[in-house]
């Protein structure tokens, strides 16, 4: 069968799906959405073979009656009774070692979980360029916004009056007298 550091590395894919996506989990049970997630990011779940239905059935199976979660030897029963439906041209035993190198090391995969909208309308309500009076202050010409100083006046205390255009210039004058 599958050697003992084999089996490590399938305790520890078990932890690492069984407390994906919840703050209280320990990793010694794994509720049914992140068995499902683990059949599916591990290609447990060929489409063929094996579906989400087989993985649901399964997984109501093997855990307790009264329990919504499964143990690690429950998981591991699991992956027996899957093993050959994966793999029908195997044996038992091969079937439940090709399960095994599948899961193993493998962690939660988190690509495509959440997309940005790129539509036509968020593109056009986010153009800083088209932005119209009190509201076009807040951006400078590169659409960078400008924080605080967009959206409150802030009181230069140079001296000078606030549209002066000569402003430090004086001191310049002074000297060259």
């Amino acid at each position: 069968m599958a050697e003992s550091t084999d089996l490590e590395q399938l305790m520890n894919s078990f932890k690492k799906f069984a407390i994906h996506g919840d703050t209280k989990a320990t990793g010694k049970e794994m509720n049914g959405k992140n068995w499902a997630k683990l059949c599916k990011d591990c290609k447990i779940i060929d489409g063929k073979n094996v579906t989400g239905t087989d993985v649901d059935i399964v997984f109501t199976k093997v855990k307790a009656k009264t329990s919504r979660v499964i143990t690690y030897e429950e998981f591991q029963r699991a992956l027996e009774e899957l093993a050959p439906k994966r793999f029908k041209g195997q044996s038992k035993e091969e079937a439940l070692t090709s399960v095994y190198k599948l899961i193993e090391g493998k962690e939660p995969t988190n690509i495509g979980v959440t997309k940005m909208a790129k539509t036509a309308a968020v593109d056009r309500l986010t153009d800083t360029t088209k932005y119209t009076g009190s509201h076009k202050e807040r951006f400078d010409e590169s659409g960078k916004g400008r924080g605080k100083g967009g959206r409150e006046e802030l009181v230069e205390e140079t001296g000078y009056v606030g549209s002066y255009k000569n402003a430090g210039t004086y001191e310049e004058k002074t000297k060259a007298k």
